[in-house]
């Protein structure tokens, strides 16, 4: 698959790594390297296999995990003196707790401009309800809650498809007209019925390419209701709101 997106245009590597401490559900202080290691370059994997264009700052950060992962894997000299030496994981920990202190700052920000806009709003924008008719609140979905959900689809292919050859072609462009199509007809699909709907492995692919170009263009957006619950996908209403109207 020729088709590329490039990866910088959603989260960086420092993200990934605090997507993976919250859902592990880790002590930032006391990362176990060794897990965290893995799953990052599994995810990496996801990545090549996506074929997206990783920046080198993710391979980077995978080089700074295995240097980690090796000094804490050997063996500590005896000191002669008892001054503690420095956690190899010291820096590391230091870099993600500025960074997640500079991002909940950004957040905060961004909610702050929201809420003011509201006084000035344009045009019309329904709320969110569910059966009982309560306001539901959401939140944007990251890229890397998108990588999860489409590992776990994966996961359940049955392996003799991964392994058949694929007679129909798929393209991004179609994928996007479908999905299209489907957000006339409804307009909130979940991100996990979409993939299961594919027959194959390259189906898979493809749909999950086509959210990602159109998450990029900013025709949809991607939320969920709880921290990784189940992701929806709806179009972006700041789209399709009237313009010139007060």
């Amino acid at each position: 698959m020729s088709y590329k997106i490039k990866l910088e245009v959603f989260e960086g590597p420092l993200d990934l790594l605090l997507h993976l401490i919250k859902k592990e559900e880790i002590d930032i202080y006391d990362i176990p390297i060794a897990m965290i290691t893995q799953q990052y370059l599994e995810y990496l994997e996801f990545m090549k296999l996506l074929d997206l264009n990783i920046a080198g700052e993710f391979l980077v950060m995978a080089a700074t995990l295995m240097h980690i992962k090796s000094k804490m894997l050997l063996p500590q000299p005896q000191m002669e003196e008892e001054a503690e030496e420095e956690d190899p994981r010291a820096e590391l920990v230091k870099r993600l707790l500025e960074y997640k202190k500079f991002k909940e700052a950004a957040t905060e920000l961004y909610h702050r401009g929201a809420r003011q806009s509201d006084y000035f709003a344009r045009g019309v924008t329904l709320p969110d309800t569910d059966s009982s008719g309560q306001k539901e609140e959401y939140f944007e979905a990251n890229f890397f809650d998108l990588i999860t959900a489409f590992n776990k689809v994966m996961k359940e292919v049955p392996k003799k498809l991964f392994h058949e050859v694929v007679k129909d072609e798929y393209t991004i462009e179609e994928k996007i007209h479908d999905i299209f199509h489907l957000l006339v007809k409804k307009p909130s699909l979940s991100f996990y019925s979409l993939l299961k709907k594919a027959k194959n492995k390259t189906e898979i692919i493809t749909i999950f390419l086509a959210i990602l170009e159109l998450i990029r263009l900013k025709e949809i957006v991607v939320k969920q209701s709880k921290v990784f619950g189940d992701i929806r996908v709806e179009r972006n209403r700041e789209l399709m709101t009237p313009r010139g109207k007060v």
